[in-house]
């Protein structure tokens, strides 16, 4: 665990911020430097990225809260302390995904297709911000032993490179528009639904299952849904 990297005078540079900052630099030069290669709408994948950036953040902090209401609430001005860890991917997911929907739609760029063509570059970013949890100490593990946890981010971490790997391989082959979007809802819905019963960290509900098992449990059945429709009717 290191959650601070260094200090200058009253200014803490914290790990999980730097890894988080690097995953979304990463990501998004390696999509907009793809997107302008193939000259798939260069100018319009810099303003998702700047709607995911801003949507992401705040989705993914809100649902954090909102799953830790319980501490947030005796102490509300935390909730503005994104830099110190806490955010639920899930809730970054469903408000960055509407918000680009909308500007897609009204731009009229093809929906499934851009899905498509971002989703990979998601997963290479997430990937890298786990390294911050990590670091930061968050999100870990259930004990192992008496001297260690499992080190779920790291878990998280190389599911996610594997992940990236299988998007950017599906993306050479010819899938129906929707298809690498929707792969990548079923892949990282298994992965988190398995990787969290190795949680220490989170909170149980219905069946002892976390909240974000239960999320990964609807996002899968959507996902593989969709796809039995969308190739039942391609």
């Amino acid at each position: 665990m290191h959650p601070i990297l260094f200090e200058i005078g009253p200014i803490v540079i914290r790990s999980y911020g730097v890894l988080v900052a690097t995953g979304f630099a990463i990501g998004f030069a390696l999509l907009y430097s793809e997107a302008k290669r193939k000259n798939f709408y260069p100018e319009k994948i810099l303003d998702l990225e700047f709607l995911m950036l801003c949507f992401g953040i705040i989705g993914a902090r809100l649902l954090h809260v909102i799953v830790n209401f319980g501490y947030y609430g005796s102490n509300p001005l935390e909730i503005l302390f994104v830099w110190r860890g806490g955010l639920a991917i899930y809730g970054g997911i469903i408000f960055a995904v509407a918000a680009c929907w909308i500007f897609i739609a009204r731009h009229g760029m093809p929906v499934f297709k851009t899905a498509d063509f971002i989703i990979p570059y998601v997963a290479l970013g997430q990937s890298i911000g786990r390294i911050g949890c990590f670091l930061n100490g968050c999100c870990y593990g259930k004990p192992m032993n008496a001297f260690q946890n499992y080190p779920t981010q790291i878990y998280a971490s190389l599911a996610l490179v594997l992940i990236f790997a299988i998007l950017k391989l599906a993306q050479k082959k010819s899938f129906f528009a929707g298809f690498i979007f929707m792969l990548y809802l079923v892949l990282y819905s298994a992965q988190r639904f398995f990787i969290d019963f190795f949680r220490g960290d989170t909170p149980h509900y219905y069946l002892d299952l976390t909240a974000s098992q239960l999320i990964s449990i609807v996002v899968f059945v959507f996902a593989f849904g969709f796809y039995l429709m969308r190739k039942k009717f391609s």
